[in-house]
């Protein structure tokens, strides 16, 4: 539903128009009141074991983002603004969902919501990360970033990230890195270039929380184009000498990295080390269709993790691989990572692997929900995982 609206809004006039161009379009459409000293705000883990079952879950999320700033942040300059946002997630919430109404106004009952905006300058920005992770343990210290993709809003984008952190049960601070994306899946290569001009406010991001006090690890969840962003980006941290981020780099995830498969070999040179996952699916269209405008160039995210010479391509990167190929989720399938509850629970067990010397003293949320997530113990530096149909987003 949520994109579902910005897809069906201009089709009509589309289809007249340009009846091809519409086909291959909809291939690359995504399926995006506070305490008044945020340093008392509780941490988001324990939230979900202590709120009334009818009450909704509120998130607090922090936002850097390089989009137009209603203080007057041009578009396309490249420097970032903070926030701190409120959602509110309903009680009868699904995983893998995001409830929207069909009409009229959210009700945060029924449907996610946003309750609270504020901005902030840099230096509360990073002080109020610090204060929110002061005091707790585990992996309750860590940073989830999120970087989306493509033709994302503002709202689809923070939305998402509070539904991530809800079902994937994700108890650190969420923090959303939200680029100057136009909304319009016609916009590809409008999208990219507004994707490059933010890569060094994203460094910028991932550096400060590196050294932020009592910071745990910095994980980074990226989808899409922003996986290519996220990965740009890294690469030239390690290039300056911090591709560890001050060795606090935690997992990174690509979901659906819509990343060609010899920049992503240039990218993995430089963060040899690194924790990186692919969440890939052979029959993901917007990516197949991305291949084709690039001249059947390969998407790193539409690798086929049934074949072996697929998978040794990533062997010999030593990245772990997650294949989504047996889900179905959308129009595109270019979701599966966030739409299927059996996946984002994957993604959760990840963000709460256990630590070497920090199993005692490790607070551990349960991302098994229903089931536990599959097992993640597998020879080798490469991981094919075939997520069980169960659950799965259809």
């Amino acid at each position: 539903m949520l994109f579902g609206f910005k897809i069906s809004r201009g089709l009509g006039a589309l289809r007249r128009a340009f009846p091809a161009l519409v086909a291959g379009a909809l291939g690359l459409a995504l399926a995006g009141c506070i305490p008044a000293s945020l340093a008392d705000t509780t941490a988001t883990g324990a939230l979900f074991g202590s709120r009334p079952p009818a009450e909704p879950l509120s998130l607090n999320i922090f936002v850097a983002s390089t989009r137009p700033d209603p203080r007057g942040n041009p578009l396309g300059d490249g420097s970032a603004h903070f926030a701190l946002n409120m959602i509110s997630v309903p009680p009868g919430h699904r995983a893998g969902q995001i409830e929207l109404p069909a009409f009229g106004k959210a009700h945060p009952k029924s449907h996610f919501l946003v309750t609270y905006e504020r901005g902030m300058g840099a230096e509360e920005f990073s002080s109020q990360i610090a204060s929110n992770v002061s005091g707790r343990v585990g992996a309750d210290r860590d940073v989830l970033v999120f970087v989306h993709g493509f033709n994302t809003s503002l709202d689809e984008a923070r939305l998402r990230l509070a539904q991530i952190v809800a079902d994937g049960r994700f108890g650190g601070v969420p923090v959303l890195f939200t680029w100057a994306s136009s909304g319009n899946f016609l916009a590809y290569e409008s999208d990219k270039q507004a994707a490059t001009v933010a890569r060094d406010a994203l460094g910028n991001l991932l550096r400060d929380l590196g050294q932020a006090p009592g910071i745990g690890r910095v994980h980074v969840l990226a989808h899409s184009m922003g996986g290519w962003l996220a990965m740009e980006t890294l690469r030239e941290a390690a290039i300056s000498g911090n591709g560890s981020l001050n060795g606090h780099l935690g997992e990174v995830m690509l979901a659906a990295p819509d990343i060609d498969l010899g920049v992503f070999r240039q990218q993995m040179a430089r963060l040899k080390g690194a924790r990186v996952s692919v969440f890939a699916s052979a029959g993901d269209r917007a990516l197949n269709l991305s291949s084709r405008l690039a001249g059947q160039r390969p998407r790193v995210g539409a690798i086929d993790a049934s074949k072996s010479s697929d998978r040794a391509e990533l062997q010999k990167l030593g990245v772990t691989i997650y294949d989504l190929s047996q889900f179905s989720a959308g129009l595109t399938g270019h979701a599966i990572y966030a739409n299927a509850p059996a996946v984002i629970r994957t993604i959760g067990n990840e963000l709460t692997r256990t630590r070497e010397g920090e199993g005692a003293g490790m607070s551990v949320i349960d991302a098994g929900v229903n089931r536990p997530a599959p097992a993640l113990a597998a020879p080798g530096p490469v991981e094919t995982l075939p997520l069980p149909e169960s659950g799965a987003a259809k």
